[in-house]
Order: structure tokens, then sequence, then C-alpha cells
């Protein structure tokens, strides 16, 4: 290890430490930089994670924040990105477990940010498909858009982080039931819509690279009252897929 790179590692090693005897740090201005640098991780969290921050208020929200930052720093200089394991660190954080709900809002903040940053690709052709015979269709493989997600969660996920991404109150008349959301982004715009369970389970098989023949007789089987003749072409229109 280079001087320069010795030096650098030990003072981001001392910006993380309490007490440190990296030279440096014994300085009081020192302290300057690490207010600095804890201040810029809360902030960025905060703005990575409006939804929950909505449900559970700034002040503990920070508070919350600043143990995770200790736990699992910055590991990209793009702080925009930053909060990769702040839905598992609430998963696990005891003051959360009073709302049943929180860790999934987070999960679907995550997944809104991981989708608008995710790589271009052209979206599926659907004129293509719609060419090709039943018999090569159902050969097809698709490929997901980079920039699609999706969720299944045992309570109304999507209901709940729609109105708190617009900082308002979920409405009295919340029907606390599972609920499932997909994030695509279309023309560089994320869109979380509805789901169910027979849509992501073809989410799931395309992902693992069976035909689409064999993803709809897996749901078929799985869901057997599934309307695929509604979801598969919704699915399509989406923007969930890419041009392979």
């Amino acid at each position: 290890m280079t001087t320069l790179a010795h030096f650098q590692h030990a003072f981001v090693e001392a910006l993380r430490a309490e007490v440190s005897d990296f030279a440096p740090a014994m300085h009081p201005a020192f302290a300057i930089y690490r207010n600095t640098v804890m201040r810029a991780c809360l902030d960025a969290l905060e703005a990575n994670f409006p939804a929950v921050v909505c449900l559970v208020g700034r002040d503990w929200f920070r508070a919350a924040a600043a143990l995770h930052v200790d736990e699992a720093p910055p590991r990209d200089a793009r702080l925009a990105r930053y909060g990769e394991g702040f839905p598992d660190f609430l998963a696990h954080f005891e003051p959360a477990a009073v709302l049943p709900y929180l860790v999934d809002v987070a999960r679907l903040d995550r997944l809104w940010s991981e989708s608008r940053d995710a790589a271009d690709a052209a979206p599926l052709n659907l004129d293509r498909l719609a060419e090709l015979s039943p018999e090569v269709l159902v050969s097809e493989r698709l490929g997901l858009h980079p920039a699609t997600r999706w969720i299944d969660s045992a309570v109304p996920v999507r209901t709940i982080w729609e109105a708190s991404r617009r900082g308002v109150p979920v409405g009295s008349d919340l029907h606390w039931q599972p609920e499932q959301a997909i994030v695509v982004r279309v023309a560089g715009r994320v869109h979380v819509v509805p789901g169910d369970g027979a849509s992501l389970a073809i989410l799931d098989a395309v992902a693992s690279g069976a035909t689409l023949g064999e993803a709809t007789m897996a749901v078929t089987s799985a869901y057997p009252g599934a309307r695929l003749d509604l979801i598969l072409p919704g699915l399509l229109r989406s923007g969930a897929f890419a041009h392979s």
C-alpha cells in the first residue's frame, strides 16, 4: 500500500472510530469531519427512504439511521444509492417491531431507488411478439428490463407506501390484506403498479430463465383461476420486459 493510500485508509477508519491513535484525529477540528460525514449519510438515507420518514417522523428516523451508519457506512461515493442494507437493519431493530409494515415499506422505497438507478435497455418489441405463431411464442425466453423489481408483502405495502410517499396519512378505509407491487421504469420515470401472485410468479419464472410457455404452465398450476389472458398482456405492456 502506498503512503497516500495508507493515509487515506487510516483517515477513513478514524472517521468511523470513537477513539483512534491516528494523529490528525486527535486535533479538535477533526470532529468537524466526523460530523459532516455522519450528516451527509443521514441526509442521504432520509432522501432515499421518504416513505419511512413519513411514517416514523424525522427524529425517530435519523436516530435509527445513525445506528445503521455506524454499522454499515457507505461503500459507494454516490450517496443517492446508499441504503441497501437499511430495510434489513429495520427488520432487526427492536423499536421498529411495533410497526409491522415498516420493513416492507422500506424495501419498496429501496426498490424504487434501484429501479431509478438501473441500467437502461430497449423495451420489449410487442409488434414482433404479435407476429410470432403460438408454437414459436411459447418457446420465447423473455428478458426482464434491468429496472424491473417486485415485492410480495403480507401487509398492504403498496397502499401504505403510496400515501407515505405523498406525505399523507393512510386512509381510514385501508383494507389490511397482503399486497404485491411491481416497479418499472418507463421513459425514465419509475412507476409502482399493482401486482398479484400470478403476475409475480411469471416474473419469477422469467427471471429464472423459463420460456414463456414454461412460465405460464407454472402459473396455471400454482394459480388455477388466474386470468392469464389479462395478466400476461398487462405485464408485456407494463415495461417490465426488455428487448433481448
